[in-house]
C-alpha cells in the first residue's frame, strides 16, 4: 500500500527577478564613437580637472576645512549657499529640456553610470575576450587561464576605481598634498574612508551591478515618462518595415521581403539586455548601440538603413520627413523648459559677476552694554567679522551712521590678506543726549581704499542707557 504525503507543499515567492548575465557585444558606428568622444571628454575633465592651478591654488576645490569653494577665478562661502542651489536648479531645467528634446541622451552618453561600465566593459573584453569568448569563459570550471584572466580583470577595475576615489576626494582636499600623502600611506582617516567608498562604489556599480543600476536603482529610469511627449526623439524600430520578420532578405520590392532578418544583434548589443523591437522601454537607455548594430546587418545585406533609428512616435506614425521632426522641436514644452533655463542662468552668471567680494557680519558684545565713558560719550562694543572673498590683499575703511554726531573711537581703516576672514573689534560713541534711551537703529559700512569695488553695509543696534 502506497503513502501519500497530504501535507501542502510550500511554494517559493521570490521577491525580485534573478539577475540573468549581460555580455554586451562590442559594435562600431556614429554613435559608438560618439559615445567613446563623451568617455574621452568627462574622464578628462574629472581626471584633470583637480590637478589644474590658478593663482597658485587648486583651480577647483571644496575645501570644507575652511569652508571655502575655489570655482577658478571665483571664491565662494557658506553665505553664497545660493549659487548652489541655483545652479542645481539650472542642471534640473537642462535635463528636463534635454530629455523633452532628445529622451534619455544623458543616461545613453554622459551619464557615470555608463561612462564607467563603458570602461570596465572594455577592459573586460581586452582581458577577457569578445562576447562569445567571455561566455565560453564564465562556462567552463576553474583554470589557471580562467583564473589569471579574472584575477587581471579584476586588478584592473580595481585600480580604475581606486583612482576614481582618490580623485573624487581630491576635489575636497588639495590634490598635491594628497598625493604626498598616499604615497607614504599617511592619509587622515577621512580621506582613505571617502577613496575606498568612492572606490568600491565605482568597482561595485561598474563592474558587478551594470545595468541594474540603470533598471532599478536610477530614478530616473522611473519618471522619465513624464518629460517625454510623442516628439521627443527616442531611439524606435520601424515595424512597418520590419515586420514579419524574415530569415534571410531577398532584395525584392514586395513588402514581404523584410529587411529585419531575426538576427538579434539589436540585442546583443544592449547594455540593458533588452530588445528593442518590443517597442519603447523604460530600460532602454538611449545608447543608440542597437542603431549602430542594425546598420551595420543593413549594410551586410544590401538594405536600406534605419530600420532602428533616432525618431519620435509622432514621426513612426505619421511617417514624417527629418525636415518636419526638426520643426516639431519648437513646441511649447521645449520653448517654456528653454526660456525658464535662459532666465535662471542669465540671473546666476549675472549676480556670479556683479556680486561684491565683500562681506561683514555684526556681532554686538552683549557682555557689555550701552556705557557713558569721558566727556559723557555713550559708548557700545561690536565685533565686525569681516570677509575679503577675493584672492588679492585690500585695505577698507570702517564708518558708521544712524546718529547725530556718532563715531569710532579708534583706528577705522582695516587691512584684510586675500580670502581673509578676520574679527575686528570697534567701538562706537554717541555724545550724551544724541539719539533716544533704548535701542537705536545705526549703520556700519565697509568701504575699499584701494581702488576695489567693495562696498557693504550691515544695519546693527546702539543701546543708550535710560
Amino acid at each position: 500500500m502506497s503513502t501519500r504525503d497530504s501535507s501542502p507543499k510550500t511554494a517559493v515567492v521570490r521577491m525580485y527577478q534573478a539577475r540573468q548575465q549581460i555580455y554586451p557585444r562590442d559594435v562600431g558606428g556614429r554613435y559608438a564613437t560618439l559615445r567613446w568622444l563623451c568617455v574621452w571628454l568627462t574622464q578628462l575633465v574629472f581626471y584633470g580637472m583637480p590637478w589644474l592651478r590658478w593663482n597658485g591654488r587648486q583651480a577647483v576645490l571644496f575645501d570644507l576645512a575652511a569652508r571655502k569653494f575655489y570655482l577658478f577665478g571665483v571664491v565662494l562661502w557658506p553665505q553664497d549657499f545660493i549659487y548652489l542651489a541655483v545652479l542645481l536648479i539650472v542642471c534640473a531645467f537642462s535635463l528636463f529640456l534635454f530629455t523633452a528634446i532628445a529622451g534619455r541622451v544623458w543616461c545613453g552618453y554622459a551619464c557615470p553610470q555608463t561612462v564607467y561600465t563603458k570602461i570596465f566593459l572594455w577592459i573586460e573584453s581586452r582581458i577577457e575576450g569578445p562576447r562569445s569568448a567571455r561566455m565560453r569563459l564564465d562556462r567552463q570550471g576553474w583554470s589557471p587561464d580562467k583564473l589569471l584572466r579574472k584575477s587581471g580583470k579584476h586588478l584592473a577595475w580595481v585600480a580604475v576605481a581606486l583612482w576614481t576615489g582618490f580623485t573624487f576626494v581630491g576635489y575636497f582636499t588639495p590634490v598635491r598634498d594628497l598625493a604626498r600623502e598616499a604615497s607614504v600611506l599617511s592619509l587622515g582617516s577621512w580621506e582613505w574612508f571617502w577613496v575606498m567608498f568612492y572606490g568600491f562604489a565605482t568597482y561595485g556599480n561598474a563592474g558587478w551591478m551594470r545595468e541594474q543600476v540603470c533598471k532599478y536603482m536610477c530614478p530616473y529610469a522611473r519618471f522619465q515618462s513624464a518629460m517625454f511627449d510623442r516628439d521627443s526623439l527616442i531611439v524606435t524600430y520601424d515595424a512597418a518595415r520590419g515586420e514579419p520578420r524574415t530569415s534571410r532578405y531577398r532584395k525584392t520590392p514586395e513588402p514581404a521581403s523584410s529587411p529585419c532578418i531575426d538576427c538579434s544583434m539589436c540585442v546583443q548589443v544592449c547594455p540593458t539586455g533588452i530588445d528593442i523591437r518590443a517597442g519603447l522601454q523604460y530600460m532602454c537607455i538611449g545608447c543608440a548601440a542597437c542603431v549602430d548594430a542594425c546598420n551595420m546587418v543593413m549594410d551586410r545585406i544590401g538594405a536600406q538603413r534605419g530600420l532602428i533609428r533616432y525618431s519620435t512616435e509622432h514621426a513612426m506614425a505619421e511617417n514624417l520627413p527629418a525636415a518636419a521632426i526638426l520643426r516639431r522641436v519648437f513646441r511649447p514644452r521645449v520653448l517654456i523648459y528653454s526660456s525658464a533655463l535662459l532666465v535662471i542662468a542669465a540671473i546666476f552668471l549675472g549676480s556670479l559677476i556683479l556680486r561684491v567680494p565683500l562681506k561683514i557680519d555684526v556681532i554686538r558684545d552683549r557682555g557689555s552694554m550701552g556705557r557713558e565713558v569721558e566727556e559723557g560719550m555713550v559708548e557700545n562694543v561690536y565685533r565686525l567679522q569681516a570677509i575679503n572673498t577675493d584672492e588679492l590683499p585690500h585695505r577698507y575703511k570702517i564708518s558708521v551712521t544712524g546718529i547725530d554726531g556718532i563715531a569710532l573711537s579708534g583706528d577705522s581703516e582695516v587691512t584684510l590678506a586675500a580670502t581673509e576672514t578676520r574679527l575686528v573689534p570697534v567701538r562706537v560713541r554717541v555724545p550724551h543726549g544724541q539719539g533716544r534711551p533704548g535701542s537705536n537703529s545705526i549703520s556700519f559700512r565697509l568701504q575699499g581704499l584701494d581702488g576695489a569695488r567693495s562696498q557693504v553695509n550691515e544695519k546693527a543696534v546702539f543701546y543708550i542707557p535710560g
